[in-house]
This record gives C-alpha cells, structure tokens and sequence, in this order.
C-alpha cells in the first residue's frame, strides 16, 4: 500500500485529519489503459531499470534504448534489489491477464508486471507515453491494469501497386509497437485499374515486390524486396511484439503473374485473373508460395501467411467451383509447412459445393456482399473485421475515405460491427480488426508522405478502439488533440512534425553543409535569400533521402522538387546574378513557390477526367527535405524553417 495512504489510514482510527489530496486522474495514451486506480504524488525517475532474468533483461534494455531516443537520456540495466526512483520489470502475474496483459504500479519504484513477455513489453510502452508528458519524465502515481479487448489489431499496406521503401516498412513496426498494434499484413502484389489505361492490359501497372529466384522476371523493377530484407524485417518485428503478415494475392488481382507468363492469364475474366481451368495455374502457384516457405531459413516467418482470394468473378458456377477449390488447395498448402491461412472473404459471393477448409483458417470480411459475417462464422471461421466502409483508406481516389472519419470511428466503432452488423463486444469468433491503406489509382503522384499522414490518426484511433475497446472515457475532442502530443514512436518522426513556431534559422547555408533538421512536416514555411549563380541541371538546394529541393532540376534547371519517383518543377528559374527572397509553403493539398512576396506557381490537387472511367486527382504535395545542403554555387542566407501549425 502507498505511504499516503497507510498514514491516512493511521490518522482516521485515531479520530484526526489530514488536508485532502485529489488522487491522479486516469491519465492519457494511446491505446487507452483500461482499469487505472489513482495515488496521490509523481514518481521521479532514478535512471535505473531493475531485472531479474534473460528475458526481463531483453526487455529492458529494449526500454533503456527508445528512453534514450526519446528523451536523450541513456537509463542503466541492473540486478538486483530495487531502489526509490527505479523502473522494475517482473514477469509474473496473474494469468488471467493473458499473453498481452499487465500491470504498472507506480509508487515509489514503477513496476511493470505480466505473466508474459509481450504484455511486459506492453507495459514500456505505456510508461514511455506517460514519460513523454511531462518535462521532467516524471510519472503520476497510481496502478494500472490492462490488456486487450482484441487479440488481433491489424494495419495492412498495399505495397503492390505502390512501392514503399523497406526502411519505412521498418518504421511502420516500430510505430505499430508503440500503439500496441499487433499484425503488420503487407499486401507484396496487385495492379491497377485499366480503365484509366484505355482499357490496355498490357499498359496497366502491376508488381510483384519480393525478390523470386524461381521466377526472376516476376520481380518488380521500379521497387522491391530482397529476401534477406524481409526475413530481417520479420525477426524486427517479431522483437517488438508485431507479426508480418505476407500476401500473395491470387487468384485475382494477378496481373504481374500472367504479364510474366502470359499463358496463366484468363480470357474471360480479364488478364488480372488466373485461368483456373489451367493446369499450369496450379503448378507454377505451388511453385511459387513454396520458394517462401520452404527449408530451413524460409522467407515467411509468422504464424500466417495471407493467400488472397479476393474478388474473383463469380460469373459462370463452373469457375466457382474451381475457385473454391483454388482456395481450398493454396490453405492445405500453407499449412503443409505449418503456417495458418488468412484469406479474403469470399464464400457469400463463391457460393458452390465444392468443399473449402474452415478450421484454423483466418477469414478477413471485408465486404458483405462477398462474405456475410454471421454466414462466415456460422461456417465456423474466425473473422478479422476490417470493413470497407468504414476502414479503406484509398488516397485521393474519390471513393472509400482519403482519410478515416476518426471521430465517428472512435465514437461508434469496434471490431464487432462489421458494416452495419453489430455483434457482442468481443465475440468469441472475432479476433479482432485491421483497418488497410489501399494504393488503387497507379501515377497519381501519392508519396509516402502522403500516405503516411493519413496512417497515423487511424492508427492511433484504431489502436485504442480494437484494445480499449467500446466505450473509451476520454472525449473525441481530447483523444484527438491530446494524441498529436505523443511521438510516432521512440526514434520515429517520418511525418517530419514539429511543434509551432520557428524550429530553425540560419544566417547562411554552406554548400555540402548538414543542416541539424531532417525536414519539416506539413503547414510550414521555408524561407531564405539567394544571390543565384549559374547552377548545373540536377543541382538540388536540400535533400533528405531520395526527396530534394531542386535550384536547377534535372530536366529544365528550374526551381522544382522530386520525391518518391515523382519531378515536379514550378516553371521558375533565376538569371544569374539575381537576388531574390524565397518562400516555400506546403500543406496536404499543395505545394506554393513565393518570391519577393508574389506567388509565383501553386502546385494544387489537379483533377484529370478520364470520361465514363472517372476522374483521377494528381497530387504534387512536398514534405520539405533539409538535411543535407547541396554543392549549388548561389549564395543562400536567411534561411528559416517554420511550422506554421500544431502538426
């Protein structure tokens, strides 16, 4: 017990009082803790960590690092008896907190207790959220208890018809495991649409993103995945708590698999669909999912690996029945290896006789009209909820979201309604949700960036609503204020925010020089005078990464700026000689180029209207790239950097 509370005690059996002390309120993260008892005081901390075990000890000085990170300041890993000020880590408790529950009783020490080693982690990560509010990392007294209302709390990213670097994929579990997000799915191959491609197959965008020896042509060349990089992404991640959830989708949404062998590809159904009356379909799938599961180094680590399954004509009932039977051929095959099948919902729209297993197998209802949540579990499948209706974001398509309605989520939503069917909070067949970013519209100038900003308010809403659970106790308006506060995650700032006002000035900006910002997120402000010389094609101002700032771009020597394999140019150059004053602003929509106080080009969502086929909204926004000045020869002074608002 608390000294407060033993002397508070002492003091009322003998008939006297003390002044009142208000406990600590319950305080803010994300995910919100679930059970919280208020002490009165703040626990400073000591710099020490205290372990017992192997296992504690890994843990711990997984802490000691982000701490660091964080907060600059380096924590010492100990054994032994625990001091005032120390964090202990135990693993012990009571097991019906399950594998992802835990304890955090802070009181003189601030002790982290769990039965298991994923709920220890868990707990470091709440303390490293209630360190990064305050200033001087002290935490409210008081204990928690919490674990999950849903075992499976999923984000999938669709890297097949839009590349995205494995250094961010390396973020994304790192972000994921600070909001005790769970299941990474990383959808590897898919196609566009060839409506916008009038109609040509063989213009159509399609990739397969991991490395194939069997298959070195099915690779994407514009971005992809060495096999070696994913098996390290996946041991990562599986230190943090996170699963890599791979996905080959087939037999629909194919289109890299039938241009690599044409014979594949149906005539019937389009050339995005596997023939299924093929024998070679079959043969050279087999071949493919064993390249990654196969031996003993295979690349699919986890327990699941995601067969697709999704969208696939259900025209003629003879195909159905091939379908079905792809299905049910391509999950017995995943577990010949002794994986577990995810696999998109399917039966309501693939209605036939031919058998399809159902046990062990993790059904992803996406829609109703292709699967029926309460017919998929009445078939005895257990569901990952992830409805389109609510949790598609698709950037810029005009259709789906571009960014989630967070609020009505946060307020109306868990993982047992799944569009528009409620079912019983943490009913046994639902094993959670995911929400998933889907890349549809190929060459509309998304960046990651893009995508990124868009990621993080769903995952941090979505986090607390598939752990905490239906009814938080902070209001919209607090959750969604208060959680910009918080970092993406120890070591990760990939949005480039910073807090409002001036974060950097410079009075002149040397050639090669490394600036101590990487970039600045969006709503900011660049400045800086130039006294411009003759720049060579391809001189670029900053650069961070593959984004730069260009003085003279590659292809005209204007002013422009390029990421994510995107140039765009403003249709502005200096003469030699020329001084002026630049200003560059940039926000979610578009990218504007002032000089001497007159907007010069405002780079702005363009609309493309493809006619019957609809319209496609190019994108030319810029998270600003500072870290390393370029070899220019113009004189650069004045430089400054702001936010202009609270990111």
């Amino acid at each position: 017990m608390h000294l407060d509370h033993i002397l508070f005690t002492v003091l009322l059996a003998a008939g006297l009082s003390l002044p009142v002390k208000s406990q600590n309120p319950k305080p803010f993260t994300v995910p919100e803790v679930k059970e919280w008892k208020g002490f009165t005081g703040q626990f400073h901390p000591s710099g020490r960590i205290v372990c017992s075990d192997d296992t504690t000890r890994t843990i711990a000085q997984q802490l000691a690092t982000d701490y660091k990170q964080l907060f600059g300041r380096q924590l010492t890993v100990v054994s032994g008896k625990a001091s005032t000020g120390d964090i202990v880590l135990r693993q012990r408790g009571s097991r019906k907190l399950g594998a992802e529950g835990y304890t955090l009783t802070v009181g003189s020490t601030a002790l982290i207790s769990a039965p298991h080693a994923r709920g220890l982690y868990w707990g470091t990560r709440t303390l490293l959220q209630l360190s990064e509010q305050t200033a001087d990392r002290s935490l409210p007294q008081g204990q928690i208890t919490d674990y999950p209302d849903y075992a499976f709390r999923g984000f999938m990213l669709d890297c097949g018809r839009k590349f995205f670097p494995m250094e961010m994929l390396r973020q994304y579990v790192k972000v994921m495991a600070y909001y005790k997000m769970n299941a990474f799915h990383i959808h590897i191959n898919d196609n566009a649409f060839p409506w916008f491609y009038n109609g040509d197959w063989s213009k159509t965008p399609a990739a397969f993103r991991l490395e194939s020896d069997r298959f070195p042509g099915l690779t994407a060349r514009d971005g992809h995945y060495t096999k070696a990089d994913f098996i390290a992404l996946q041991q990562m991640a599986d230190s943090v708590g996170v699963e890599i959830i791979p996905e080959i989708d087939v037999p629909a949404h194919s289109l890299a698999l039938t241009r690599y062998r044409p014979s594949l590809g149906s005539k019937d159904f389009g050339s995005d669909h596997l023939d299924l009356l093929n024998p070679d379909t079959y043969s050279f799938c087999d071949s493919l999912f064993e390249e990654y599961l196969e031996g003993p180094n295979p690349v699919f680590r986890g327990k699941y690996v995601h067969i697709g399954t999704d969208e696939y004509s259900n025209r003629r009932q003879d195909v159905v029945e091939k379908f079905r039977g792809f299905t049910d051929r391509y999950i017995r095959l995943v577990e010949r290896y002794g994986r577990k099948a995810a696999i998109w919902g399917q039966q309501t729209h693939a209605k036939g006789t031919t058998p399809v297993k159902v046990k062990d197998v993790l059904m992803y209802c996406w829609s109703n009209d292709y699967s029926q949540p309460e017919e998929m579990m009445r078939l005895g499948y257990h569901i990952v909820s992830i409805p389109d209706r609510y949790v598609y974001i698709v950037p810029k398509a005009g259709y789906y979201y571009d960014y989630l309605n967070t609020q009505w989520l946060y307020t109306h939503w868990t993982p047992a309604l799944v569009n528009g069917i409620q079912f019983p909070e943490r009913t046994k067949l639902i094993e959670g949700g995911a929400f998933a970013v889907w890349n549809d519209i190929a060459g509309n100038g998304i960046s990651d960036k893009d995508v990124h900003y868009r990621v993080m308010p769903a995952m941090q809403t979505l986090a607390t609503k598939m752990w905490t659970g239906a009814n938080p106790s902070f209001d919209y308006n607090d959750f969604s204020i208060r959680r910009i506060s918080l970092s993406e995650a120890p070591g990760v700032n990939y949005a480039g925010r910073e807090p409002a006002g001036t974060v950097l000035n410079l009075d002149k900006v040397e050639p090669g020089s490394r600036l101590p910002l990487s970039q600045i997120g969006w709503n900011y402000s660049v400045s800086f005078d130039i006294e411009a010389a003759g720049e060579a094609l391809g001189t670029p101002l900053f650069s961070f990464g593959d984004t730069h700032f260009w003085l003279s771009d590659p292809i005209a020597g204007q002013l422009g700026f390029s990421r994510d394999g995107y140039l765009y140019h403003f249709g502005y150059q200096f003469f030699p000689g020329e001084k002026a004053h630049v200003e560059v602003r940039g926000n979610e929509e578009k990218t504007v180029l002032i000089v001497n106080g007159k907007t010069v080009a405002n780079l702005d969502v363009r609309k493309i209207n493809f006619g019957k086929r609809g319209d496609m909204y190019y994108v030319s926004t810029l998270v600003f790239p500072l870290k390393q000045a370029g070899s220019f020869k113009s004189h650069i002074s004045h430089l400054k950097v702001e936010s202009l608002s609270a990111q």
